[in-house]
């Protein structure tokens, strides 16, 4: 009995990698914080008519679950960098990921935004912003400050602006937002057994060594020292600490960060692949069972009840979880750098998003799909 309960739970925490879309988180050390979205300012009209608010009352027995959730969906996932031992130190937005599932819910396009895109940040009278067009990854930054309280700072906050943001700059209104830990992140790797991996080039930790163990700061202050893990190309199979480790990477790389983001889509990609393998069963009452054993280790931001989410997603096989990778290029140079910007055919593919012609498009432009 007990042998049983153990693989329920582990299974769930599977599905529940699918339904948060498994956020990497990119940088610094955890965060928990409670996100609420503000679902009335960014929903699409017409996309969800479940429950406003989460209920624990069992589903009723002449409906399944999420029968009320429809598409198209758009989810903002974020990772966020934070560093809870330093007082004050305001969150930044290091990975943030949008998936996009389509009406029927049988596709779904996920595709990363660089933390360093120059962006138009609406102004946020909440924290004292007013405003400006600087790098993506300080509108969680920005928005988290709250007057009066300098060493407080309000991830809530932040990630409302960062929201904002990206929708403003996609075109797209989000139904449901989620974040990972690194903690979290490595209990869903390690609760489904590791997940099998293809590493596309050399790729040397700057963080961690060949034992999982941290390396240690450099006694100057800048960087770290130590043996460091290297993940050497081809077929590879991956624990929580190595899939989490590896997602991180972009010192380097080639593509720096833009291979980052190739990391982590894929990633996501191998945990969706690896609970297909699985054959989950939808059984909701687990869901909610293990949203209350991850605790802050995994944050729901706001949309549908994640038990129908859970269930109106679970039959999107990995293989039409397409991965989208947007080309992009630095503006300015050397000190005069400004940040990035993506190029026309990353643009123009926002704008196929969101007049629903993204097939077609990608068909057109099948340079901008991730193959592995």
């Amino acid at each position: 009995m007990a042998g049983e309960a153990g693989t329920g739970r582990r299974r769930w925490r599977v599905a529940l990698a699918v339904v948060t879309a498994a956020v990497v988180v990119a940088g610094g050390a955890t965060v928990a914080a409670r996100l609420v979205a503000d679902r009335q300012s960014e929903r699409g009209a017409g996309r969800i008519t479940a429950a406003p608010t989460p209920s624990p009352a069992a589903p009723s027995p002449t409906a399944s679950p999420g029968a009320d959730v429809t598409g198209p969906l758009n989810l903002l996932l974020v990772g966020v960098d934070t560093r809870v031992s330093v007082p004050g130190w305001e969150p930044h937005g290091d990975a943030v990921l949008v998936a996009h599932v389509t009406r029927e819910l049988d596709r779904a396009y996920l595709f990363s935004l660089p933390r360093d895109l120059l962006v138009d940040i609406p102004a946020y009278p909440k924290a004292g912003y007013r405003g400006g067009k600087t790098k993506l990854t300080h509108a969680m930054s920005y928005g988290s400050r709250v007057p009066g309280k300098p060493k407080q700072p309000s991830t809530t906050q932040g990630y409302e602006l960062l929201r904002s943001t990206v929708s403003g700059y996609t075109g797209l209104r989000f139904d449901a937002g989620a974040v990972v830990t690194f903690s979290g992140f490595e209990k869903l790797v390690d609760a489904v057994g590791g997940v099998d991996l293809y590493v596309d080039q050399r790729t040397v930790s700057l963080h961690r060594r060949p034992d999982g163990r941290h390396r240690d700061p450099a006694p100057s202050g800048g960087g770290y020292v130590g043996p460091q893990m290297v993940y050497a190309k081809g077929e590879r199979h991956l624990n929580g600490w190595q899939a989490l480790d590896y997602a991180r990477q972009r010192y380097g790389l080639d593509g720096g960060d833009y291979a980052r983001q190739r990391h982590q889509q894929q990633l996501i990609r191998a945990l969706m692949t690896k609970m297909q393998a699985e054959g989950l069963p939808r059984q909701p009452d687990r869901v909610e069972q293990v949203v209350g054993a991850l605790g802050d280790t995994l944050v729901y931001a706001g949309g549908p009840r994640i038990v129908d989410l859970a269930y109106a997603l679970g039959g999107l096989p990995a293989d039409r979880l397409v991965l989208v990778g947007l080309p992009g290029e630095g503006v300015g140079r050397g000190s005069a750098y400004r940040g990035e910007q993506l190029k026309p055919v990353g643009r123009q593919f926002l704008t196929a998003l969101e007049e629903g012609r993204a097939e077609q498009y990608l068909a057109d432009h099948p340079e901008l799909v991730v193959k592995r």
